[in-house]
């Protein structure tokens, strides 16, 4: 048995957003807003918040994601009036943190980047293998390997529909710092990969798959450098593809560095 049935710790437990609660285009962040790690409004969100969010939901290393969250701040995108906080919706801005060839939703040029699309992810989740996972162990787990290609097939379909795909250095690094971003959030290291319905869980249903039995804090530490770490494979993987699709390139890969992951916060 590689994990255990656990619950959401007290307080923490999942509600759903209201219909004036504000959320984003990143399953993870919805999430910790849904289980009341971020405020359950998804507004006013400064450094202080977001940190306790990500050490208490994830076990991320408090300054985990900082230059993340300040390169959202330096966008200067914020709706709420100050500059030191922005609101979970504000992170839709175009070519921002928010990328093209997202897992779970459709480009800016189709008309809705912020919301969860059905349709995309149905097909990410073909790839992932989501729904075969009955055979043996190992069907069980989505692997970085797998992960890789679905992202990489993603991009390919994205640049293929949207005529005005945006394949800029944000996008280039930032792909692969999605993938790796849910990976770490979920990452069972005894399996060393994720089982395949927390991600379901956590895409689907924005929650945390606490009934499924993640506990992050029976696990060991993550931070930046395990995100790093998790990109560098994921661009390392031989995806079958171009390279222009799959991101598997030199200059790709030597540009990765947290400050250069923009589309960490869409996935």
């Amino acid at each position: 048995m590689l994990y255990s049935v656990s619950t959401s710790p007290p307080g923490h437990e999942y509600r759903p957003p209201g219909p004036h609660d504000s959320r984003s285009p990143c399953p993870g962040l919805n999430s910790l807003a849904n289980h009341g790690f971020l405020p359950r409004s998804g507004k006013n969100i400064d450094f202080a918040a977001f940190r306790f969010a990500n050490k208490h939901g994830f076990n991320f290393a408090p300054d985990t994601l900082h230059d993340t969250f300040q390169a959202a701040l330096d966008f200067n995108f914020s709706t709420t009036g100050n500059r030191s906080t922005f609101n979970l919706e504000d992170l839709k801005t175009h070519d921002t943190i928010e990328i093209d060839g997202s897992l779970s939703r459709n480009d800016f040029f189709f008309g809705d980047d912020l919301h969860f699309d059905p349709v995309i992810w149905a097909t990410t989740a073909n790839r992932l293998g989501l729904h075969d996972c009955v055979n043996t162990e190992a069907d069980k787990f989505v692997t970085v390997e797998t992960a890789a290609i679905a992202r990489a097939a993603r991009v390919r379909d994205a640049k293929v529909a949207n005529p005005h795909f945006n394949a800029s250095k944000a996008q280039q690094t930032g792909s692969p710092g999605t993938s790796a971003l849910y990976l770490a959030s979920l990452w069972n290291e005894t399996a060393g990969a994720v089982p395949k319905t927390w991600v379901r869980s956590y895409f689907e249903k924005e929650r945390l798959p606490y009934l499924l039995g993640y506990n992050p804090q029976a696990r060991a530490e993550q931070n930046d450098s395990t995100i790093q770490n998790l990109a560098g494979r994921i661009l390392g993987v031989n995806t079958g593809l171009p390279a222009d699709c799959s991101g598997s390139n030199s200059a790709a890969l030597s540009a990765l560095g947290l400050r250069d992951v923009h589309g960490l916060f869409k996935v």
